[in-house]
């Protein structure tokens, strides 16, 4: 949700709604923009846990073009210093998770305020078998196991039958573990322009660790990604974001 808070909310209708004498938005990202070659670039922060480009890659070049991040060239520890040198009160506050604007009220609640319910099937991936009833699918990821409400467990959503809106199920976790080294991406989203080079890093969830990868298109949008090394619990709907060395490319979703 925090790709389309930023581009939809944030850096969108947050922008439709002041005034145009704004010429800039500041917000407290990690992150970085440069103006090089009459073109905006969104580059990574110097604090590698903190770096939030991860989030960002799906905002536009006019959305940067206007937006400022004051914090990005700095280390956490180094705001809370700062923050901890002027006495503010948020200075040993802790770090906000998870989706920001809900605050105290649970995500299951949110979704079925704004969605309703779509009662499905949940299905045993190897027998085939169902086992009870969901609420919708949009209330699963891939990789879930508390919230399904089924005994003789543990189980984990290992699929999802969107069109059928079916939840498929398994207590044999390494379906969801299964290393890979090669997925799809799909519905991209470039800051600047499509890269040209064909090796990159790419992250596929928030935090320091990188892969180095290849790029290969199919088509203007849906493209093969080979990573140098296996990983467990690639899955579709996830975001793969791209970068050349700091300059964060853009993404797209795994299909």
């Amino acid at each position: 949700p925090d790709m389309f808070c930023n581009r939809l909310i944030k850096f969108g209708e947050f922008y439709d709604k002041i005034d145009a004498s704004f010429e800039k938005v500041a917000s407290g990202h990690y992150a970085n923009i440069s103006y090089e070659n009459e073109k905006y670039y969104l580059k990574r922060s110097p604090d590698p846990i903190k770096d939030q480009t991860y989030f960002l890659a799906y905002l536009t070049q006019q959305q940067i073009t206007r937006a400022i991040f004051p914090i990005g060239k700095y280390e956490k520890k180094e705001i809370r210093k700062i923050a901890a040198d002027y006495n503010l009160a948020n200075q040993t506050r802790k770090d906000s998770q998870g989706i920001c604007f809900l605050g105290q009220i649970k995500f299951s609640d949110f979704i079925k305020h704004h969605l309703g319910e779509l009662p499905g099937d949940i299905i045993e991936m190897e027998t085939g078998k169902i086992l009870g009833k969901h609420p919708g699918y949009y209330y699963f990821t891939i990789g879930q196991r508390s919230g399904i409400g089924l005994s003789g467990g543990p189980w984990f959503v290992v699929e999802k039958n969107i069109a059928e809106n079916k939840i498929l199920i398994s207590k044999n976790v390494e379906l969801i573990e299964k290393e890979k080294n090669h997925f799809t991406v799909t519905n991209f989203n470039w800051i600047t322009e499509p890269p040209t080079k064909k090796n990159l890093r790419v992250k596929i969830r928030h935090g320091e660790h990188f892969f180095d990868c290849s790029l290969k298109f199919q088509n203007d949008n849906l493209a093969e990604v080979l990573i140098d090394r296996p990983d467990r619990g690639i899955a579709a709907g996830q975001f793969a974001v791209f970068y050349d060395g700091d300059y964060c490319l853009g993404g797209g979703v795994i299909c």
